[in-house]
This record gives structure tokens, sequence and C-alpha cells, in this order.
């Protein structure tokens, strides 16, 4: 007489399922840290492109013997960007609408420049 003996190999539920709570509970630590990651990321980018204009802004009032008062455009500053005599005019991570001109105001020379997407928390120190 012979003995068949059927062995079946595979995984049984319960060891899914601990394997699927392991992979959430994972995804519920990574996700918010990603998210927070991003948000410090793209506000220390628009700090940084802030000081750039304010950089670009003073020395360019600096060469034309420009008055405190006096309001640079986008066009005035440009050069002194980098990228040759058509320097590229930044952008706030955070536009949508990705134009200088709804991510940042210039404002006068003793004045630094403004970021109009988060002007709380994207601020020269």
């Amino acid at each position: 007489m012979k003995l068949n003996k059927v062995t079946k190999a595979g995984f049984t539920l319960v060891e899914i399922m601990i394997v699927v709570a392991i992979i959430g509970l994972l995804a519920a630590i990574a996700i918010p840290n990603f998210v927070r990651a991003r948000t410090t990321s793209q506000q220390n980018a628009c700090i940084n492109n802030l000081r750039q204009l304010d950089g670009a802004k003073q020395q360019w009032a600096l060469e034309t013997k420009a008055a405190t008062t006096a309001s640079p455009d986008i066009t005035d500053v440009q050069p002194y960007l980098g990228r040759g005599t058509a320097g590229t005019a930044p952008l706030c991570p955070s536009d949508a609408g990705q134009a200088f001109t709804t991510s940042y105001t210039m404002n006068n020379v003793a004045t630094a420049p403004t970021c109009l997407i988060n002007s709380t928390n994207h601020v020269l120190p």
C-alpha cells in the first residue's frame, strides 16, 4: 500500500496579515517625515533665492549708484543673478504658477525681497 503525502507550500493568512500590518506601520512612520522634509527643503530653497535676489539688488544699487529708495525690476538685476547677462530669475519652489511675478516682490534697495507664496515662513533672517 502506497501512501500519498501531500504537502502544500505557502503562507498562511495570519502570516500575510502580519506582513501587511508591518508595511502599513512603516508607511505611517515614513510618509509624514517625507512630507516634512519636502516642506523644509522648499522653505530653505526659497530663503536662498531671497538671499540671492537681495545680493543682486545690492550689487545693482552699488554699480548704478542708486538711492536706497530705488526699486529695481527683475530685468535690472538679472545680470547679477549669474549665467551671463541673461541671468535666470529664481522661482519659489512652492509656487504653482512657476513665474517670478507670482513668487517674489523685489521692493526697494533698503527693504529685503519678499516671497508672495508663504510670507510667514519664507523670510530672510
